[in-house]
């Protein structure tokens, strides 16, 4: 095994710790993401099992303010994770707030389940941050064990493509979203469809609630 090969597995052994563990696989996964709903007149998105052609997550969101939360949901329309724009903050300036204010920070946190429905709102499972005009995201992942993971998220709306590093460790994106090709011969899909590919030991939802947010900030 090169250095970078077992840099990469190290990668892959220590995201393993994934918020919901069952949709951690051991080997190379590919989705399908459809940037629709299946319901009707409602934005969202339906994301597809490539090996079985079973639904995996939907997202359904009648609401006005579709960019400031959504739900990411199981088949079956139960809250997996919460994802908020973070609120601008007017009190104590400080430095972080001050760029918030000026809009030269954008800031979502995803939370596990519904949060609105929570009596008690648990931390947030992960927080991304984007500068302006910057096609780059920094994620930080509270991990269970009390230390944060990190990581690197690019995107290029000219090429239609996302990846995702894991900070300081990965050579190679751990999960890469792309426009994707059908038939036997490479031809490209519609516009909303695309083919995310995750390595081993990522948790899904987290990843796909990622690409949510970076569709946003796009």
């Amino acid at each position: 095994m090169t250095q970078g090969e077992e840099c990469d597995a190290a990668s892959h052994r220590a995201v393993a710790r994934g918020v919901f563990p069952h949709l951690c696989s051991p080997s190379p996964t590919k989705l399908t993401v459809w940037r629709k709903s299946l319901l009707f007149n409602s934005r969202g998105y339906t994301v597809y099992d490539d090996s079985d052609g079973r639904i995996v997550f939907r997202v359904d969101n009648y609401a006005h303010n579709w960019r400031e939360e959504a739900f990411l949901m199981d088949p079956h329309g139960h809250v997996l994770l919460t994802v908020q724009r973070c609120k601008k903050v007017k009190e104590n300036i400080c430095w972080w707030a001050f760029l918030q204010m000026l809009s030269m920070l954008e800031c979502w946190e995803a939370y596990k389940g519904d949060k609105n429905g929570c009596r008690r709102a648990a931390p947030p499972v992960f927080k991304a941050t984007k500068a302006l005009g910057n096609p780059s995201c920094t994620i930080s992942v509270a991990a269970t064990d009390g230390e944060h993971q990190h990581y690197k998220m690019y995107w290029s709306r000219r090429h239609e493509w996302t990846k995702l590093y894991r900070a300081s460790i990965s050579l190679s994106p751990v999960a890469e979203v792309s426009r994707k090709c059908g038939g036997s011969r490479p031809v490209m899909l519609g516009k909303d469809v695309f083919s995310l590919r995750l390595q081993p030991g990522l948790d899904q939802a987290m990843v796909m609630a990622m690409i949510m947010i970076i569709d946003v900030m796009k």
